[in-house]
């Protein structure tokens, strides 16, 4: 089941990313291919197989899992400021971007990479599942690396939740209100991903739930999102038509 979501998701993310392909070699709205892109790309280096062979070409130390989460970062940062731009919610944006923001993603960051260079990363471990199990030390400091890793996208996810739930509620056509609505369920999705050393080893599969209903969420609110824009853009090219005629 998890392989098939995580194949699944890899499939729509790309997609998604090759349909902007277009529109971005006109040079329009450009940071939504990157956005998917980035999100394939994250996707790609979760899945073991090509984790391991991506990982392998890098030294097999594991910084395939590091590149991995600095994706993640760069994508709910980028997503995260074109959400709030979108909705007008000059808040969420200085939230994202302000002194506090870029402060919590330097403070992340650098403690993530400490981390990751304390631990004796020898030998490709999609989830750095052998490094954990190596002893009680590395057991830790991976737990903790994982936290770090999840707490920027928290972050942001927690920023933006509030104005999606507004936006539902606003009077905005139906398939802007929806994607509203999805981005607010995939924010939730990452806040919850704080909470992941709470679950039990043997519930683990959770965490594949949570982490690929977010990232599916955000592809498909996103989507719903240029899908308006385009049909907006039509109904709006017939009316003006139809006038001159």
């Amino acid at each position: 089941m998890i392989e098939t979501l995580q194949w699944t998701t890899l499939a729509i993310c790309a997609l998604m990313a090759v349909a902007r392909i277009p529109s971005t070699l006109r040079r329009e709205n450009r940071s939504l291919f990157g956005i998917f892109a980035s999100m394939t790309v994250a996707i790609l280096l979760s899945i073991q197989g090509p984790y391991l062979i991506i990982d392998q070409a890098l030294g097999g130390t594991n910084l395939a899992n590091l590149l991995l989460r600095f994706v993640i970062f760069g994508a709910i940062f980028f997503m995260g400021l074109r959400i709030s731009k979108g909705f007008g919610a000059d808040s969420v944006y200085r939230l994202i971007t302000g002194r506090t923001g870029l402060l919590v993603l330097l403070a992340v960051s650098v403690v993530m990479v400490a981390l990751f260079f304390s631990m004796d990363t020898a030998g490709s471990s999609a989830g750095l599942t052998a490094i954990s199990a190596k002893d009680a030390r590395h057991f830790a400091l991976v737990e903790y690396y994982g936290a770090a890793g999840r707490a920027y996208p928290a972050y942001v996810a927690l920023a933006l939740i509030p104005a999606m739930v507004r936006a539902v509620q606003d009077r905005l056509p139906i398939l802007i209100r929806i994607a509203a609505g999805l981005l607010a369920v995939g924010g939730v999705a990452v806040a919850l991903t704080l909470l992941f050393p709470l679950i039990p080893p043997s519930m683990g599969q959770i965490e594949f739930i949570i982490n690929y209903t977010a990232v599916l969420c955000f592809v498909i609110g996103l989507a719903l999102i240029w899908v308006a824009k385009l049909i907006r853009g039509r109904t709006g090219a017939s009316r003006r038509t139809s006038t001159e005629t």
